[in-house]
C-alpha cells in the first residue's frame, strides 16, 4: 500500500460525528470527484476503505443511497453512481444550489462556517482528488480538480485554516499543493490523519540525520585525503633534502620534524606534535614541515 493510500485509509476511520461535518466532507469529496453534475454523480476510487465508508457517509449527510454500487469483492477501482434526478437535486440543494441552475461549480462558503466543517471539507477533497508522496522520497501533497473556481476557493478555505499553499495548472487540472514537510504534517493533522503526520516527521528526522552523517563522513574523508596528500609532499621534500644538503645540515627543530615524519608517514600534525621532544604545538610543527618543503623546492629551483 502506498503512503497516499495509507493516509486515505486513516482518514476514512475518522468518520464525522456531526451532520454538518458529514455534509462538508461530502461537499469536498463531490467537488473533487470524477463527476458532479445535474445529470449524475459518480465517485470512482481505488481505496477499499473509502469504498466501505462512502455509502455510510452519504446516508449520514443526505439520508440517500447510491443508485449503483460496485460489486462486492471487486478489486481495482470501484464506481459509485447516482443518477436519480430527485436524489441529485436533493444533494445540490443541501449545498444551497439548484442542480439545473448550476453552470460552473463553486464552493458555497456558507456551508463551511466553522473550522471543523472546513477541515472536513478539505478531508473530503483530499479523499477524492488528493495525493501525497512517500516522505522517504520527498515532500509533496496536492489536491487536483478540473474546476478552476473550486480550486481558487479551496485556496481561500485553506488560508482561513492557517495554511499557505501554492497553486499550479497541470493540463486540464488545477492543483493546490504543499512542498514543505512541516506544512504537510500540519495539514494531515488538521484533516484527521495524525498518525500519517507523525510518520512523515519521523521520516524527515531520519533523513536529516542521514544527511548529517553523510556530510560528516564526506568531510572526514576529505580531511583525511588532505592529510595524506600533505604528508606525501612532506616526505618527498625530506627525501630531496637527505640527498642534498643532508638532514644533518638542518637546524635541530627541522631535523626532528623530518625524522618524525619519516617514522610516522600517516600521522596527523596533532599526533606528530605530541611525539615531539620537547613537545611543540601543532602550529609550530606545521611551520617546520612547511619550511622543509620550501627548502626542498628552493634547492630544486637552484638546480
Amino acid at each position: 500500500m502506498s503512503f497516499s493510500s495509507e493516509v486515505k485509509a486513516e482518514l476514512t476511520r475518522a468518520e464525522p460525528k456531526k451532520k454538518c461535518c458529514a455534509l462538508a466532507e461530502c461537499y469536498g469529496l463531490l467537488l473533487y470527484c470524477n463527476t458532479f453534475t445535474a445529470r449524475e454523480i459518480r465517485v470512482i476510487t481505488a481505496s477499499e476503505e473509502l469504498s466501505e465508508a462512502l455509502p455510510r457517509l452519504f446516508r449520514r449527510a443526505f439520508g440517500l443511497d447510491f443508485d449503483t454500487l460496485p460489486e462486492g469483492g471487486c478489486a481495482g477501482k470501484r464506481s459509485f453512481l447516482m443518477t436519480d434526478p430527485d436524489k441529485v437535486a436533493e444533494v445540490f440543494r443541501a449545498f444551497g444550489t439548484e442542480a439545473g441552475d448550476t453552470l460552473a461549480l463553486h464552493i458555497n462558503l456558507g456551508v463551511l462556517e466553522n473550522d471543523c466543517c472546513r477541515a472536513a471539507f478539505v478531508r473530503g477533497a483530499f479523499l477524492a482528488g488528493g495525493s501525497i508522496t512517500d516522505p522517504g522520497k520527498g515532500y509533496h501533497l496536492e489536491l487536483a480538480t478540473s474546476h478552476m473556481s473550486v480550486s481558487r476557493e479551496l485556496y481561500s478555505v485553506l488560508l482561513e485554516l492557517g495554511f499557505s499553499p501554492r497553486e499550479a495548472r497541470r493540463g486540464r487540472s488545477f492543483v493546490t499543493y504543499f512542498k514543505q514537510s512541516e506544512a504537510i504534517a500540519d495539514f494531515l493533522t488538521c484533516i484527521g490523519a495524525p498518525v500519517a503526520a507523525m510518520e512523515l516527521m519521523a521520516a524527515k528526522v531520519e533523513k536529516d540525520m542521514r544527511n548529517v552523517i553523510n556530510r560528516k563522513v564526506n568531510c572526514d574523508t576529505a580531511n583525511a585525503d588532505k592529510t595524506v596528500a600533505a604528508a606525501q609532499q612532506q616526505l618527498a621534500a625530506i627525501r630531496r633534502l637527505e640527498e642534498e644538503p643532508g638532514l644533518g645540515s638542518l637546524p635541530e627543530g627541522l631535523q626532528q620534524a623530518a625524522l618524525l615524519r619519516i617514522a610516522n608517514p600517516e600521522a596527523s600534525l596533532a599526533d606528530l606534535a605530541q611525539l615531539s621532544v620537547p613537545s611543540v604545538t601543532k602550529s609550530c610543527l606545521s611551520h617546520r614541515l612547511k619550511k622543509l618543503v620550501e627548502l626542498a623546492e628552493r634547492g630544486a629551483s637552484e638546480d
